[in-house]
C-alpha cells in the first residue's frame, strides 16, 4: 500500500506482511483479500478493532 485508507496519507511504515502503520492518524492497517482492516493501537501495544461507521475503506 502506498497510502492510509483513513486519511490517505503517505506517511506510512511497513510493520510486517501486508501490516502498516500510520503516522499521521497513529492507526494499523492490513490489506488482504477481503479488503482492509484496521487496527487503534493502545498504551500497551495491543490492537483494537478501529470501525468508525461512516469511513468507507478501499484498495488499490
Amino acid at each position: 500500500m502506498s497510502y492510509c485508507p483513513i486519511c490517505h496519507g503517505k506517511a506510512i511504515g511497513k510493520v510486517g506482511t501486508n501490516q502498516y502503520y500510520c503516522w499521521d492518524c497513529f492507526l494499523e492497517f492490513c490489506s488482504n483479500s477481503n479488503g482492509v482492516q484496521v487496527y487503534e493501537v493502545e498504551e500497551d501495544g495491543s490492537l483494537v478493532d478501529y470501525s468508525p461507521e461512516a469511513v468507507e475503506l478501499t484498495v488499490e
